[in-house]
């Protein structure tokens, strides 16, 4: 059974990927209302992407015979400024999540629990490549502000499906 301190922080995780869930899911919807269907969409699976990060996280703790506590989680970020604000808060928010990965990651050390240091190893690379994709797409929204036709023509190209990552852990409720 992993260490009780690092279940604890684990739980509080789930918290923070479900609502990091709610967060993208409330970028999605603004994109759409604003015709933007391929910023949406990426937001779309942005969102089910942190859902399946916390769907993993129990089902870690269910394979190892810990608790598991779905703490509540506050309501999202829904009115922004302008177009650039949902990637400025998504990029903030995986550089917080980057920040409560490596928390955990210490916990793990700290208590010398080496199953649950492995497992989050795919997070701390997962949160590498989060942390480039929104700050490149920053970078191409900041530029193209007025010129909705360039970013969604960007999203478009570059972020592409990738395909199921045969390392990942897997998530509750996701069968096999």
């Amino acid at each position: 059974m992993p260490a009780p301190r690092f279940v604890e922080q684990l739980n509080a995780q789930i918290g923070n990927e479900l609502s990091a869930h709610n967060q993208y899911l409330a970028c999605a919807i603004y994109y759409d209302a604003l015709t933007m269907p391929r910023m949406a969409a990426f937001f779309y699976d942005q969102a089910l992407e942190e859902r399946s990060h916390a769907m993993m996280m129990v089902q870690y703790l269910l394979d190892t015979d810990a608790e598991v506590t779905i703490p509540a989680v506050a309501a999202p970020t829904s009115i922004f400024a302008d177009l650039v604000a949902p990637v400025e808060l998504a990029l903030a928010q995986e550089r917080t999540v980057t920040d409560q990965i490596n928390g955990l990651l210490r916990i793990a050390r700290e208590e010398s629990d080496f199953a649950s240091e492995q497992f989050m190893q795919w997070f701390i690379k997962e949160q590498v490549e989060e942390v480039a994709t929104m700050s490149d797409l920053l970078a191409v929204v900041r530029r193209n502000h007025d010129d909705i036709e360039d970013i969604e023509e960007y999203v478009a190209r570059e972020q592409g499906a990738e395909g199921e990552d045969a390392t990942a852990p897997r998530q509750a409720g996701a069968g096999g």
